[in-house]
């Protein structure tokens, strides 16, 4: 990393005088982040939305937007019809740090010079939390989630369908760091989950992934039995690659037809999960609604060793 020298004061003076103190600004990340401190203690961050409508829309009210160690927001895919540049066309985008620079002397440089050091922080509060009832769906599995977590967990995420409320209703829970997928790529979870329960064996490590993508990489579960590993495997079964009928749509395809589909469903056979984890050493459990998914997950991360819940939708 470069530390900040004369190019990032530069630019944060000329932001500086650009902008000047204004009435504050708010902090957000791109939709897919490397690592991220999140949880109740911690600095709050908003998520611009991966899907395009939506993130026009949080980002239509911004004159300004200022990048740190990222790039202006854009579209994940180029899809007809829409636009790849997301922010409003009057919106001025300002470089305060490029990706190699260093990002925290440039933003105390920035601090300094609209005079908001003595500024008091913002930290996430706590929420109470209560563990779920009824039906699963992206709401009671976030919620699920939430109540469980234990402290300085690692939430490893690749669950963009079922999973996309997950950050928004953990960001009180206890404080815990999130991985994410940065390149798209289809099963990413397990073997990350599997690396991270090695670099950090005091932490527990819980990692959210549909079947689909868990199938592409799902030896992981040998090698978290083999060496004892204390990860919680959580597996969306709707038997489908669900993303891909999202962007399907997105695409302006509509619904996919019986040939399309039966490329992106996998229920012919039918996975047995229980039977999949079980076979690699793992310990596996079957939730079918939301009040046995969070007992599930509390007793996941109170016992050594991994686990595989698979969780029926």
């Amino acid at each position: 990393m470069v530390l900040a020298g004369n190019a990032t004061r530069g630019r944060a003076l000329e932001l500086a005088g650009r902008i000047g103190a204004r009435t504050g600004c708010r902090l957000a990340t791109q939709f897919f982040t490397a690592r991220m401190e999140r949880g109740a203690g911690r600095v709050p961050l908003e998520r611009i939305p991966y899907y395009v409508p939506a993130a026009s829309e949080f980002l239509k009210v911004f004159k300004h937007i200022v990048t740190v160690e990222t790039g202006e927001p854009v579209a994940f895919f180029s899809y007809p019809g829409k636009p790849s540049r997301l922010k409003p066309g009057e919106c001025d985008v300002h470089v305060l740090s490029a990706i190699d620079e260093d990002s925290v002397g440039g933003l105390e440089i920035l601090a300094e010079a609209v005079d908001a050091n003595g500024t008091e922080r913002m930290l996430q509060v706590n929420s109470a939390i209560v563990a779920p009832e009824g039906p699963l769906d992206p709401k009671s599995i976030a919620q699920a989630l939430a109540a469980a977590l234990p402290e300085n967990a690692i939430l490893v995420d690749e669950s963009l369908t079922t999973g996309r409320e997950t950050l928004g209703l953990t960001a009180g829970a206890a404080p815990h760091d999130v991985l994410q997928n940065m390149g798209g790529s289809i099963g990413f979870g397990t073997p990350v989950a599997t690396g991270a329960a090695l670099a950090c064996p005091d932490r527990r490590v819980i990692c959210m992934v549909g079947d689909g993508s868990a199938m592409y990489t799902i030896q992981s579960l040998w090698t978290q039995a083999r060496e004892g590993l204390n990860v919680t495997t959580i597996v969306f079964a709707n038997n489908s690659y669900q993303i891909l009928k999202l962007e399907f749509a997105n695409m302006g395809f509509g619904i996919p037809g019986p040939r399309a589909s039966g490329l992106i469903d996998i229920d012919r056979p039918r996975i047995d999960w229980l039977a999949m984890g079980k076979s690699m050493g793992c310990p596996s459990v079957r939730a079918e609604n939301a009040r046995d998914f969070h007992a599930a997950l509390v007793r996941s991360v109170h016992e050594p060793g991994p686990t595989l819940i698979e969780v029926c939708l």
